[in-house]
């Protein structure tokens, strides 16, 4: 037994030899590939190396080995940087929490990261190092790289406290010593940041750096020659970005030394912080170019500040104003000291900047208030200025030259004083021909009142005087515009005022309106002697003059007055020939009337009167028993004029002429078409009248009283009634006895809505109403005469009707009313007021197309005076804006421009000076925009508006500083023009947005 289990002991043996021998050279191989790895670490082939420790970890279960391969493997994937590394690492420490290169992977990892720049990664891994485990060299390296990282980092505190670890190390001390100077520099503690400096500048690899901090330094310290010094020292071996701030350093000083000549080189030199200069930079190369006189390129770098809300940005617009002022760009500099006077930094600045503004305004206009407000507003803020007298006079001058006749006025009645009468006379006179212009005429003979009321000045008060007679005349006053009128005649100044080359004209109209056509004559031949160059009066007082003579049976005459106007070839020429050949008729020529009356036809085809004439020609004819060729005539009227105002009295006419000629039949047949065409007219009435004379004469009563049954308009049985009550309410109508004849055609109205006298009592009624002021009542009249045939009333009613919905801006039923009467109307004047009208209604309901269709017909028609042709320009203008059809409105607002007053005339302006803007015409369109404030500050929208093209303009002119200047005035100053503040708003964001590209002191 005993030797069994020898030979089993030995059998376990020697299978435990083979066995050992086995594992020992697997265990042999794996450590010879752990040392291949290893190799492959040292000399940086991560990858490779990383394979290998992946497989000798796969195959090797020693911990330590393990421990060893994880740890191998998790370096290599941080510095392949691979994706998990940190995973890696973390899992290694968690995983064999005893081995012994935890910390060395940690101070490992830390030092890799840290040789390859990644600080913060490094921070991250320093911090997780454990001190007490490092040798005095590791931590010497520890502390100084860790102390890096803070720096980097921002991290001050924990930086300075590494730094001072090693402050006194051979290896290190140097480095920490230079961080801590500089970061001593950076905390403005220039004596650590000297103290440290001085211990490391022997050393040369610190001197080129530390030239740069001390020249700051002594910058900052005030000692400006010693930064100049030190700043020329550093500049040969220092970057470009070095180079740039000791540009600005060495520049700054000799601007502080007041030493502009040679700071200018290298103020200009600088290139700003990261390419962007603030504020005081630009101040500070703006001010050392205004000191040497070069106006232009100062600035050129004052208007670059934008959004400066402190002292340099003050004292820089105070200069910009006065480099302006220096190359006579007064709009420029007014806007300059506007900025600097709301500004409270400096006192004095600010006191001398208001005063400039003042008397800027006071030269070229103000759009953001008027210059009398400006002055005042001086005037109230310095009371003790020895500026006060200078900015005085200026202001009563102002209330003048500034146009801005309402605040003036305002600003005038507040203050009283004795010494301001003149200018009170002035500013009421010229307020009162603003608001004649603008159709204000009531307010506007009260300001002519108050002008009369100071007569300090003769020429004033006989200005006023006419104007007074004007608006008299305009209000249908004429017998006092006659008086006043006579009154300006016999003033001693009248003839050195302009107006008085037009006295007679004027007076002659008011007698002609009061139809003392004798004496119109007298003057209208008073004014053709002494004016001739002024062709629309004197053709106008060549036609009154006629008409005077005419009306007062001084036919010849009258015609010599016509045969002048017809010579001047004038747009009334066919009213003139009218005239004479029916003058000619008056003194018995009928046949010179009947040449002139061929002759009229002939020439004016399109004539308003060709109706007139052709009637008055067949009537011409019949006189002289000549009724073939009056026949023909009032055919020739009813095919060009089927339904005008004659149709029914030629038709008449043509019976008459049978009837007399005994022509039964053919007269019979025009009689009926009469009655049937034009029933309750006159003529329809007379022609059944006559008709009845012919059925009798030929014993054909039953026929007749057939034929009349079926007329509605004609009622046997009550003829007599019918008759008797209208001539009853006639009669009260034609004595003006208003109130009487209301009641009376209302009655016969409502008891013979179809009577024979229906059409004339409707019509009278309706005026009878009208001049009660009982506008609405008259309106169911004026359409039931509208409605019938057309009579001599229709065209009236059709004016009259229009005037009430018009009053009433009830576009919807004008319109209708108006197409009929621009289509129908006889007299000139009632065409061009519907034409006129159906313009504006049609621009008030937005209709554009058609609004400019009728102002084109507006501005066709000669006879159209400036103040409808304006209206008519603007619709055309508003509408091409709205239609965004420019080239229309260009050339409306252009014509607009030509004619145009008051209100109107600004906002042409307005558009002149946008076009000129949109075309690149930017100083051009600036001169429009100063044209606005100046002579139309009053008008606040439209120079609102200016001045945000004007801000766009400079802009556009490389001005940013006015630019954006102009737009927060506009913003600041014209909140009730909100559509203007929101454009303006808009503007300036995107210049401010543009501008922040290179100025690193404007908010986005």
């Amino acid at each position: 037994m005993r030797k069994i289990t020898a030979f089993l002991f030995l059998n376990v043996l020697v299978s435990g030899a083979t066995i050992s021998a086995q594992q020992t050279a697997i265990y042999t191989n794996q450590l010879s590939e752990f040392d291949r790895a290893t190799d492959l670490y040292n000399d940086k082939q991560y990858l490779a190396a990383q394979i290998l420790f992946e497989k000798v970890q796969q195959n090797n279960k020693e911990q330590e080995v393990q421990a060893d391969c994880a740890y191998y493997i998790a370096n290599c994937a941080i510095r392949l940087n691979q994706s998990g590394a940190d995973k890696l690492m973390e899992d290694f420490v968690a995983n064999y929490p005893t081995s012994t290169k935890q910390n060395q992977a940690y101070i490992g990892v830390a030092t890799f990261y840290f040789e390859n720049g990644n600080y913060p990664q490094a921070l991250e891994y320093f911090n997780k190092v454990d001190e007490s485990a490092l040798t005095y060299d590791e931590l010497e390296r520890y502390n100084f790289q860790k102390g890096y990282a803070f720096f980097t980092a921002k991290n001050k505190k924990e930086a300075t406290a590494y730094f001072n670890k090693v402050a006194n190390s051979k290896e290190y001390g140097s480095q920490a010593k230079y961080y801590l100077g500089f970061m001593a520099y950076e905390g403005d503690d220039y004596k650590e940041a000297t103290k440290y400096f001085d211990q490391v500048s022997g050393e040369e690899k610190y001197k080129e750096k530390m030239s740069y901090f001390q020249a700051d330094m002594n910058f900052k310290l005030g000692n400006f020659q010693k930064a100049i010094d030190l700043g020329k020292a550093a500049m040969a071996k220092s970057s470009a970005v070095e180079k740039s701030e000791l540009n600005k350093i060495i520049g700054e000083s000799y601007f502080n030394l007041k030493k502009y000549d040679e700071a200018l080189p290298y103020l200009k030199e600088y290139n700003g912080k990261k390419g962007k200069w603030s504020n005081t930079d630009f101040y500070q190369l703006g001010y050392t170019y205004y000191q040497q006189k070069d106006y232009e390129n100062a600035i050129s770098q004052f208007n670059k500040i934008i959004d400066g809300k402190d002292f340099v940005a003050q004292n820089a617009y105070y200069h910009l104003g006065e480099s302006y002022m220096k190359t006579d760009k007064k709009q420029q500099a007014l806007n300059a000291f506007k900025i600097a006077s709301e500004m409270d930094f400096d006192k004095k600045i600010q006191e001398d900047a208001n005063l400039n503004y003042a008397k800027i305004s006071y030269e070229i206009g103000n759009s953001y208030q008027s210059v009398p407000d400006a002055l005042s507003s001086f005037l109230a803020k310095y009371p003790n200025s020895p500026s006060k007298n200078e900015i005085e006079n200026l202001l009563i001058n102002s209330y003048i030259t500034s146009k801005n006749y309402k605040e003036a006025l305002t600003l005038l009645e507040k203050n009283k004083n004795p010494e301001n009468r003149l200018a009170y006379q002035k500013v009421t006179f010229y307020r009162g021909l603003e608001l004649y212009t603008d159709g204000n005429y009531q307010e506007a003979q009260k300001m002519f009142a108050k002008s009369l009321k100071e007569q300090k000045d003769a020429k004033f008060s006989a200005r006023a005087t006419f104007w007074k007679a004007e608006t008299e005349f305009t209000l249908d006053n004429f017998n006092e515009a006659l008086l006043s009128f006579k009154q300006f005649e016999g003033m001693a100044e009248a003839k050195n005022t302009p107006e008085f080359k037009n006295v007679n004209y004027n007076i002659a109209y008011c007698y002609f309106k009061q139809k003392e056509y004798d004496q119109a004559g007298n003057y209208f031949q008073a004014q053709i002697d002494a004016v001739k160059d002024d062709k629309i009066r004197l053709n106008d007082s060549y036609l009154r003059l006629g008409d005077s003579r005419f009306v007062t049976s001084k036919y010849w005459p009258a015609m010599d007055a016509y045969n002048k106007a017809i010579e001047l070839k004038s747009v009334d020429a066919d009213y003139a020939a009218f005239q004479k050949a029916i003058s000619y008729g008056f003194v018995s020529k009928n046949d010179k009337k009947i040449e002139d009356f061929n002759k009229f036809l002939s020439t004016f085809k399109t004539s308003q009167y060709r109706d007139d004439a052709l009637f008055e020609l067949g009537n011409t004819y019949v006189a002289d028993n000549k009724t073939d060729l009056a026949i023909k005539t009032y055919d020739q009227l009813l095919s060009e004029f089927k339904n005008g105002s004659y149709s029914s009295k030629a038709v008449l006419r043509q019976g008459l002429i049978y009837y007399n000629a005994n022509k039964d039949n053919e007269a019979i047949a025009k009689f009926k078409k009469v009655a049937a065409d034009y029933p309750r007219t006159p003529e329809a009435l007379e022609a059944v009248s006559t008709a009845r004379l012919i059925y009798v004469d030929n014993g054909k009563v039953e026929e007749y009283a057939t034929w009349v049954r079926t007329l509605d308009f004609v009622e046997v049985s009550d003829a007599e009634l019918d008759n008797d009550t209208y001539e009853a309410a006639e009669k009260q109508y034609l004595q003006n006895n208003t109130k009487q004849a209301i009641a009376t055609l209302s009655s016969y109205v409502a008891n013979f809505p179809k009577g024979i006298h229906a059409l004339k009592a409707n019509f009278y009624l309706a005026q009878s109403y009208y001049a009660d002021g009982l506008e609405t009542n008259s309106i169911p009249n004026y359409e039931y005469v509208i409605a019938q045939s057309k009579s001599e009333f229709t065209e009236q009613s059709l004016a009259r009707l229009c005037e009430i919905h018009l009053k009433k801006d009830d576009f919807t039923k004008a319109i209708p009313v108006l197409k009929r009467l621009e289509t129908e109307a006889d007299f000139p004047q009632n065409v061009t007021f519907a034409q006129a009208n159906l313009m504006r209604a049609h621009y008030s309901q937005k209709d554009y197309p058609n609004s400019v269709i009728y102002a084109d017909k507006v501005l066709a028609n000669p006879k159209t005076d400036n103040k409808v042709k304006s209206d008519a320009q603007i619709i055309v203008a508003r509408s091409a804006i709205k239609a965004n059809d420019e080239a229309k409105a260009r050339t409306a607002y252009a014509n607009l421009l030509k004619i145009a007053k008051g209100e109107l005339a600004a906002e042409a302006l307005f558009y002149d000076a946008y076009f000129k803007n949109k075309d690149g015409k930017f100083a051009e369109s600036n001169k429009v925009v100063q044209k606005i404030a100046k002579d139309y500050s009053g008008y606040k929208y439209f120079g609102a508006k200016g001045l945000v093209v004007m801000a766009k303009n400079y802009y556009g002119l490389k001005d940013s500083f006015q630019a954006t200047a102009i737009l927060e005035s506009v913003i600041e100053n014209f909140a009730e023009f909100t559509d203007v503040v929101e454009e303006a708003k808009t503007e300036l964001n995107t210049i401010k947005s543009e501008e922040s590209k290179t100025n690193s002191s404007i908010e986005k």
